[in-house]
């Protein structure tokens, strides 16, 4: 697998050099330089595998031969041990629960991938992960390296700002995960963690790398999902699907996204804020002006200059898709919490609804 720098097309690398190094050039995110594409037989035939064998399958695509397939698929089934189950809430309406993991968060998908590829890939070089969360990277990153030989994980997170449930699940793990609590906003924990980044005589001293989802191998995780959900559905559901997707640094957005174009059937995708809607804005009137990040009951989505984007605009022009393509929508507070209400109706036993 070949990878290209955003900032500097002239930086390429493995996938292997991806997932240590964790951005390139002046903090420039690694994508993807061939886009596979599966034929509609071939995604016929992917849906009726279990979730390990196809992820194994998706996952294999973009990483090539770097890592043999029957160590791949074992790694796969290492980090997804638990399921990704659709639920009905209405009859055309469905719900991705992403909460089985062990810290309850879609992140653990992607977290728990990283983990196995960096281990296998770093074997005994020593290895220090510096990351920022808003709430559920850090507990998901904690847990997926938590004991890890020759790891260590470095977590900052905005002081206040997150659940105390979030926070004891990361600060209270101990040994190789350590925490850092910042007086500011989860973009001030990330644009330190940038800062560290640009040091290269930090990088090298300390093996920096970073499990946000600016990691490719987090990213391609998440890409599983949205073929697991899709394989769930009823053959006449998957003709018109649209998937609104919670966002805010925007990584998960941008995997669903590289669903579609590996020809995963989905007819529209709509990026969905809280009142931190830069992105919104910017589909709506073309001006990209983040503002101050705003605290809101759904802190995990507190991300007001969303790193994946450039992502995102990349994957459109390399597809030549539209951005005019891409729903949006931004929730306040108030209507968070009046759909909780509504919801608490539906869910299950075993479900909670949190915002």
């Amino acid at each position: 697998m070949k990878l290209y720098n955003l900032k500097d097309h002239n930086e390429q690398v493995s996938f292997a050099q991806a997932v240590t190094q964790g951005l390139g050039k002046n903090q420039g995110l690694f994508f993807p330089h061939d886009l596979p594409e599966f034929s509609l037989t071939e995604i016929d035939e992917m849906l009726k595998l279990d979730f390990v064998t196809r992820s194994a399958k998706i996952l294999s695509a973009f990483i090539g031969d770097e890592i043999p397939q029957e160590i791949l698929e074992e790694r796969v089934r290492a980090a997804f041990a638990f399921p990704a189950p659709v639920a009905n809430v209405e009859s055309d309406v469905g719900c991705l629960e992403l909460f089985h993991g062990p810290t309850l968060a879609f992140k653990d998908f992607g977290g728990r991938f990283m983990a196995q590829m960096l281990t296998h890939i770093a074997g005994d070089k020593p290895v220090t992960i510096l990351t920022a969360t808003s709430g559920d990277t850090g507990a998901a990153v904690a847990h997926a390296f938590y004991g890890l030989p020759n790891v260590k994980v470095v977590i900052l997170y905005p002081r206040g700002k997150i659940s105390p449930l979030q926070e004891k699940l990361f600060c209270t793990l101990g040994g190789n995960i350590e925490t850092v609590a910042i007086d500011g906003d989860f973009d001030a924990c990330q644009a330190l963690v940038k800062q560290a980044f640009d040091d290269e005589e930090l990088k090298v001293a300390l093996g920096l790398n970073s499990a946000n989802s600016i990691n490719i191998s987090r990213l391609l995780a998440q890409i599983c999902y949205y073929f697991e959900a899709v394989a769930q559905l009823p053959q006449e559901a998957r003709n018109q699907l649209v998937v609104s997707v919670p966002s805010g640094n925007f990584g998960d957005l941008t995997a669903g996204l590289l669903a579609k174009s590996l020809g995963l059937p989905v007819k529209r995708f709509i990026a969905a804020t809280n009142v931190n809607d830069t992105v919104p804005r910017f589909l709506h009137d073309g001006q990209w002006s983040p503002k101050a990040t705003q605290a809101t009951l759904s802190n995990a989505m507190d991300v007001s200059q969303p790193n994946n984007w450039p992502r995102v605009e990349e994957l459109f022009r390399r597809k030549i898709w539209q951005l005019k393509e891409l729903g949006y929508a931004a929730v306040d507070d108030e209507t968070t919490q009046q759909t909780m209400r509504e919801l608490k109706n539906w869910a299950t036993p075993r479900s909670r609804t949190l915002p």
